[in-house]
């Protein structure tokens, strides 16, 4: 009681995780949200296209979609059906390392949701025509992502970043790849990683852990470990990756350049890494949207992100621009990413970077699918809930230093890659 005061006093939002393993070793969650009338429930599975067997490619995401298709106790009408009308959503996605299934409901409707959610990883059964229905959807899909430029070319940039690494692989798949998909392979890999070892459940709202506890180990039940061991990731070695410059001519009406590079896990680079980022590239004061779109006009959309994996971090500056204008735009990036402003920036800019981060923090508790991200991602990558309090106080006392060895770690430890595509003329 006397941290909740504290924390509520230092004006943060009032937390109540609690987390108990159900008989299985399923790992359960709950984020304790009493002034809400909704419940958040997530299912996550360590597994992504990080994950995909060879030749297998889009697996992870293709069991997404598939567990929708019908269960031992539903079909795909019943399970859409089902959430809705309880005033609920059913959504799913997949990354390179994790699947998540989640819904939300109104609390009162958390028996027969959660029901549902355990009914599609505990008890689906694939029906062939339905699943030869959804491979077609998911071709799709891809081509969605062929017909976007500013997708392609990430998706490509990670296949020369990390060779024929499984971190290199689309997360989709590849319209063969997906096509010649069996039962036999999604039920292999669901032996594989949808065992309770390998996955943990949340619950964000208004939901008491006791109760809640109590239900997932009804609904929980039929889940088991496998006889065999989960298949270990392999890991990704920094001498791996070779720098590349590459551009691509594609029919694209505007070029998009992706510059970008690995460098291997550091915890404790963890939010200065997330800081340098926010300077660089993330919002309309970045360095990068101030240099190439408001005093040069050179890009409608530019920005930096940064995403942490098991093993490593991979750090992105994209920028969409006139085919005319593709060395124009390089030079000036180099310029931003050489300037001393990056490598040592201003105390000034390094609050406002802390004011940003904190913010959406913050304002982030307010959004329960929010909360149930940063809570997964909390378990996931330090395999454990960190505190608000914690997180705003490391926030808080990163230094100038610290984002300028970060920024040193990100542009001369390891060099960067490009990658263009420059519009066919």
């Amino acid at each position: 009681m006397a941290e909740t005061n504290k924390a509520q006093k230092q004006g943060f939002p009032p937390e109540g995780i609690q987390s108990s393993t159900l008989g299985n070793g399923l790992r359960v969650v709950t984020d304790h949200v009493p002034w809400v009338q909704s419940v958040t429930l997530g299912i996550h599975i360590d597994a992504g296209s990080r994950d995909d067997p060879d030749r297998k490619g889009g697996i992870a995401h293709f069991l997404e979609h598939a567990v929708f298709k019908g269960t031992k106790n539903r079909d795909y009408i019943e399970i859409a059906g089902g959430i809705e009308r309880n005033g609920g959503y059913l959504d799913a996605y997949t990354t390179k390392e994790q699947t998540c299934i989640y819904l939300r409901c109104l609390d009162r409707f958390t028996e027969p949701s959660l029901d549902l959610l355990a009914d599609l990883v505990c008890n689906p059964v694939f029906p062939p025509e339905e699943i030869e229905k959804e491979k077609e959807v998911v071709q799709e899909e891809i081509s969605s992502v062929n017909d976007t430029p500013e997708d392609l070319v990430f998706e490509d940039f990670d296949r020369y970043l990390f060779g024929r690494h499984p971190l290199g692989r689309p997360i989709l798949g590849t319209e063969e790849s997906v096509a010649g998909l069996s039962e036999s392979d999604l039920n292999a890999f669901m032996a594989n990683f949808y065992r309770p070892e390998k996955m943990f459940l949340t619950a964000t709202g208004n939901i008491r852990h006791e109760t809640f506890i109590k239900l997932a180990e009804r609904c929980f039940a039929p889940l088991s470990s496998g006889s065999a061991p989960a298949p270990e990731r392999a890991p990704f070695s920094r001498k791996s990756y070779k720098p590349f410059d590459r551009t691509l001519k594609k029919r694209v009406h505007q070029a998009q350049i992706v510059l970008g590079t690995v460098i291997p896990r550091h915890d404790p680079s963890f939010y200065p890494l997330m800081l340098l980022n926010t300077i660089l590239g993330n919002g309309m004061s970045s360095m990068l949207n101030i240099e190439l779109r408001e005093k040069l006009g050179l890009a409608y959309s530019t920005y930096s992100s940064i995403a942490f994996f098991d093993d490593l971090t991979v750090m992105n500056i994209y920028a969409g621009t006139d085919g005319n204008k593709i060395a124009q735009t390089l030079d000036v990036l180099s310029s931003v990413l050489k300037s001393p402003e990056l490598a040592t920036p201003l105390h000034e800019e390094l609050l406002s970077a802390k004011s940003k981060v904190l913010g959406s923090l913050l304002m982030g508790t307010e959004k329960m699918t929010r909360r149930m991200s940063h809570l997964a991602t909390d378990l996931s990558y330090f395999g454990r809930h960190v505190p608000l309090e914690e997180k705003t106080a490391a926030i808080e006392a990163v230094s100038v230093e610290a984002v300028a060895e970060a920024a040193r770690m990100v542009l001369e430890e390891t060099p960067l890659s490009t990658l263009v595509y420059k519009p066919m003329r």
